[in-house]
């Protein structure tokens, strides 16, 4: 019988897809992690590609930079998958359990985590970023505290997607989003048009404002009223604004789209320097600007709003390929899609509906 039949933790080495260099992903060997007493071994059904990743290969990458990160690298932060075996403290995760594991690892000791501010953690780790290999191999270990059982009705494609999606709830969450707001969503990226499902049905109504003619039709899909090129969008009109493109120009006509007493929400990373931004705009606007770091404490919200039928990952799909085509995986990621934005490495196949 197999290690996924009995429970027993396999041992060896693996497959893994693995940056190795800059502009250069390859399969690879390496060593199955090995059990530990509160841990669980993973085989990841899908794996989501972002442009994170993309960073991560170009060797651009923030973690890269500052040292947290360094190649080779098994990447793999969005993801999902099947229960291989578990350690002997492990309560409540089962073999065969489908699971979908946290990106960010607290320590759960320090000042922030006991202040209840995890994803401030001052020991903080991130799967497949920096300090823990990703899921982009045949098996992934993760701490028991850091996975959320999915349900029966939830199908492995839309579980691949609650990584990123759990941002946009966290986002939506703190910036009070409500039926009375005028939402716009910056950017029609995967988590632009996530965040325009989730305005279409929490707020009076959402405008979807980006550059990528294919991406503002996608936003029309998922429920936006309006899509605008950014020079279209009208100045002080919206109560509540997402950016979530990642650019400093959208960070700036962002605030310009805030209305007297709104918000703006800044999920996208941007590491331009901003030029032009004159503080006082906010005092005397009366603008609140909020970064949203994640939504690690929004999970099963998230799992529920998939459930629900809230947030739907399959408009968001550009291809699902692989492990052995990761490279063209990536190409597809930066240059080949006709619209959709999403592009999933398939290790194993999962629940599917």
């Amino acid at each position: 019988m197999s290690a996924m039949a009995t429970g027993a933790w396999p041992e060896g080495s693996m497959t893994a897809v693995a940056i190795t260099a800059p502009g250069r992903v390859e399969l690879t060997r390496i060593p199955i992690p090995g059990p530990r007493p509160d841990e669980v071994l993973i085989r990841p059904s899908y794996v989501g590609l972002c442009g994170t990743d993309l960073e991560l290969l170009h060797g651009t990458a923030s973690y890269l930079r500052d040292g947290r990160a360094r190649l080779p690298l098994v990447f793999g932060h969005e993801w999902c998958g099947q229960v291989a075996a578990v350690g002997e403290d492990v309560r409540g995760i089962s073999v065969g359990n489908r699971v979908v594991g946290q990106t960010m690892v607290p320590c759960g000791l320090c000042r922030m985590c006991q202040r209840g501010q995890r994803a401030h953690c001052k020991q903080l780790v991130e799967v497949g970023l920096y300090g823990l290999q990703g899921a982009a191999a045949e098996y992934i270990r993760m701490p028991m505290r850091s996975l959320s059982a999915l349900p029966e009705a939830l199908s492995d494609v839309n579980a691949a997607f609650i990584e990123p999606a759990v941002t946009v709830v966290g986002g939506f969450d703190k910036a009070g989003c409500g039926l009375e707001d005028e939402v716009a969503v910056v950017g029609t990226g995967t988590i632009g048009l996530l965040a325009v499902q989730l305005a279409s049905r929490m707020a009076r109504h959402v405008d979807a404002i980006g550059i990528d003619e294919a991406g503002l039709k996608l936003a029309a899909a998922c429920g936006a009223r309006h899509t605008l090129r950014p020079e279209q969008a009208r100045r002080a009109a919206y109560s509540l604004v997402i950016e979530a493109s990642g650019s400093s120009r959208a960070f700036l006509r962002s605030v310009e789209l805030a209305a007297t007493g709104g918000r703006v929400a800044v999920v996208g990373v941007a590491n331009e320097p901003v030029s032009g931004f004159v503080p006082g705009e906010l005092v005397l606007r009366g603008v609140d600007l909020l970064g949203i770091r994640h939504g690690l404490d929004y999970y099963d919200r998230t799992i529920q709003l998939f459930v629900d039928g809230v947030l739907d990952a399959k408009p968001l799909i550009a291809g699902v390929l692989p492990p052995g085509q990761a490279a063209h995986a990536f190409e597809l990621l930066e240059h080949g899609r006709s619209g959709p934005p999403k592009v999933l490495l398939r290790f194993n196949e999962g629940r599917t509906s």
